[in-house]
């Protein structure tokens, strides 16, 4: 049991736990210490000093977030000296940032916007020089704008504590300090590996998705397209928060009326591509598990962590799988066994995929994936871009009428649905691997130790008397952990899953901004999400990606079987090594 300590908080007695931190206790007992820097997830900075606190007997005042409790301690959070000196400090903040909040990406969410109204700021009252920078738009992904950073650090801390790239720090002092790429080099040429984490953490809007919505709404009013609309499993999930609901809200009919409402002639759904890519997926693995191909076998739906393993990790290319993305998968057959469907040639076929991912613009971009000389999918827009789309072309997206998925690219297994949490790709591969593997069925298909949120996840299966050793990991920090065990113990695993964003594609870079009350990457919020996907797999009559009646036709009329030339031509890939400037070797691994 905890040791408990008293303490007095604003001349009040409080027993809480040793070892808290004052911020931490302040929250237990009903206290909302005003912070900027901090964030659970991360390290604590105590850089921006928002969060102070006086404690009598100190000469100073304290950083909350990084001072521990002690018996006895007296705290007070609220005095008019404490109030004002927030108040300074988010004032120095303010007349250091752009004038522009009515038409800034974060205008309503954002912190610093809601701190200033907190405390009574309102107007501006320090003139001088003001930080000014050009915006990065060299990613195809991620928009960088130090002008709107606070210097809080949290994407500094995220990209290196959590995903391991290393991708951005602090330069300079002073008045010139700035978070950027090493060397100031555009993002399109760092180390990013366009995970979009860095937007999930950020409280203003110095890290945004490129936006394409303006694209998007041009294309939809061409009479002369076919638009077609595909949408990723977690987004479902995750949408409705955009709107005003708790996390975990299954919207997919909502979101597929509203997509046609939009102007889409067909609405799909990415959980169709999602069980084709077990198909070829669970194929592949088992043609490498019996023909002595190399193993362990390592998933390659991220695009995040495609990139990163071709920058940090290329040295183990060979142990990838060859197979797309769903959303890739989903294109080519949207340009190809679709676009034949209805007489219609792809170069008049819009493809639009709806994703949860900032990274898979990245790879909608990538000249590999191109099929027939042209790119598959034509635009990516995130949750969050599809959130303002809805609300910018005035639907009533709470009530409108759901409507389902069009066929034949529509229908899906709840396999295909647990593809968006970690841990989901590896499950639905043993549904299907199993039963060509063995002849039988597997009974019991909710494969337990591989679900959840822990780092790294093992687990091991009994196929036919064979023993079937497996891994997951989410994060790219996770991944350099457990890419670090595969080379040490090459024969420990059979399988491995990588996810490349904290939680799988549930936590992806793409997602709805956390709201005054949520904390973005929040285990709840998370949580809430994986299970409104695995209620999905468990309302399904269907739930395994070989038993999709679709998925079987598709394989009939076009494709022939898993793994034949067809397939290989337009579901599979290929991957090399990577060096942007700053590595020094493309086999550098994150420890």
């Amino acid at each position: 049991m905890a040791q408990t300590i008293t303490i007095t908080i604003n001349n009040k007695p409080y027993q809480v736990e040793a070892g808290l931190t004052i911020m931490q206790a302040a929250d237990h007992c009903g206290y909302r210490i005003p912070r900027l820097c901090y964030h659970p997830k991360l390290s604590i900075e105590g850089a921006c000093r928002v969060c102070i606190v006086q404690v009598e007997g100190m000469r100073n005042y304290v950083a909350s977030c990084a001072y521990p409790v002690a018996d006895g301690m007296k705290i007070h959070t609220n005095t008019r000296e404490l109030r004002q000196a927030r108040r300074d400090i988010v004032e120095l903040l303010v007349d250091n940032h752009p004038q522009d909040c009515h038409t800034c990406e974060r205008d309503g969410n954002c912190e610093l916007q809601r701190l200033a109204y907190a405390m009574g700021i309102r107007k501006r009252h320090f003139e001088g020089p003001r930080k000014q920078y050009e915006q990065d738009l060299s990613s195809v992904s991620v928009i960088r704008d130090p002008e709107k950073c606070v210097l809080c650090g949290r994407c500094v801390r995220m990209c290196s504590e959590v995903q391991g790239v290393h991708a951005l720090g602090h330069a300079h002092r002073g008045f010139d300090t700035v978070v950027m790429p090493a060397y100031n080099l555009p993002f399109a040429e760092s180390v990013c590996t366009a995970c979009g984490q860095c937007i999930n953490v950020c409280p203003t809007a110095a890290f945004v998705e490129k936006n394409y919505t303006q694209e998007l709404f041009t294309s939809l009013s061409d009479s002369g397209l076919v638009k077609v609309a595909q949408v990723a499993p977690s987004v479902r999930a995750a949408i409705g928060e955009g709107f005003g609901l708790p996390p975990g809200r299954n919207m997919e009919g909502q979101l597929a009326a509203a997509l046609r409402h939009m102007g889409f002639d067909y609405v799909f759904d990415t959980q169709f591509s999602a069980d084709l890519t077990i198909m070829e997926e669970a194929s592949e693995f088992l043609e490498r598990l019996q023909s002595g191909g190399v193993l362990p076998m390592i998933t390659s739906c991220s695009s995040a962590w495609m990139k990163y393993m071709e920058q940090f990790h290329a040295d183990l290319i060979p142990n990838v799988s060859t197979c797309k993305s769903p959303m890739s998968m989903g294109s080519a057959m949207i340009k190809t066994y679709f676009a034949n469907k209805i007489k219609t040639d792809p170069e008049k076929v819009l493809s639009v995929a709806v994703m949860c991912c900032t990274a898979k613009k990245y790879e909608a971009a990538r000249p590999e994936l191109r099929v027939n000389g042209r790119r598959t999918t034509d635009i990516v827009v995130t949750t969050r871009e599809m959130v303002w789309m809805i609300k910018s072309a005035g639907i009533d997206f709470l009530n409108i009428e759901p409507e389902p998925f069009d066929a034949p690219l529509g229908l899906s297994s709840g396999a295909g649905a647990i593809f968006g949490v970690t841990g989901g790709v590896m499950e639905a591969a043993i549904r299907t691997a199993y039963e060509l593997y063995t002849g039988e069925t597997l009974i019991d298909i909710e494969v337990q130790p591989i679900r959840g949120f822990k780092g790294i996840r093992e687990a091991t299966l009994a196929m036919d008397g064979k023993e079937l050793r497996v891994a997951v990991a989410h994060g790219m920090g996770n991944a350099a952990r457990l890419l670090d065990i595969v080379r040490e113990q090459p024969d420990r695993y059979h399988f491995v899953e990588i996810m490349g964003c904290p939680g799988g594609c549930i936590g992806g870079g793409g997602q709805p901004y956390a709201t005054a009350n949520s904390i973005p990457l929040d285990e709840a919020c998370l949580a809430a999400r994986a299970e409104a996907l695995y209620s999905l797999d468990r309302d399904k009559t269907i739930r395994r990606s070989h038993e999709n009646p679709e998925v079987q036709r598709l394989y009939r009329e076009f494709l022939g079987r898993p793994l034949s030339k067809k397939s290989h031509e337009l579901l599979h890939t290929h991957y090399a090594a990577k060096q942007p400037v700053g590595i020094v070797s493309p086999n550098l691994r994150v420890v």
